[in-house]
């Protein structure tokens, strides 16, 4: 993670109610110790040789860069997707009474 203790990790899921599960789920395992939920948004991509457009929720997941395998993974067992995104940012600096509240509540 080039260095940072701290990470955001994004993912987009086209059910709202399934991406808040996917947030609860996360927060309750303790992979992340937050996660917010966006959206509605309009994703256009390529998908399968074709361009698809679809109305997505954007779900930001804070948690440790040390924690973003086990959230990877917790992302990964429960996304509908055939291949989710999944994109890790570190955070280079924050608040740290905040930052400080990841780290407890990821148990990290």
């Amino acid at each position: 993670m080039g260095g940072a203790e701290y990470v955001q990790v994004v993912t987009t899921l086209d059910d709202r109610d399934a991406a808040l599960a996917l947030a609860r789920s996360a927060v309750e395992a303790r992979v992340a110790a937050c996660a917010q939920l966006g959206g509605p948004t309009r994703s256009v991509y390529r998908w399968q040789g074709g361009i698809e457009e679809a109305e997505e929720h954007p779900l930001v997941f804070k948690t440790t860069a040390a924690g973003y395998p086990a959230l990877e993974r917790h992302i990964l067992d429960r996304h509908p997707y055939d291949n989710p995104e999944i994109i890790c940012m570190p955070v280079l600096a924050g608040n740290p009474a905040y930052l400080d509240w990841v780290s407890a509540e990821t148990g990290r």
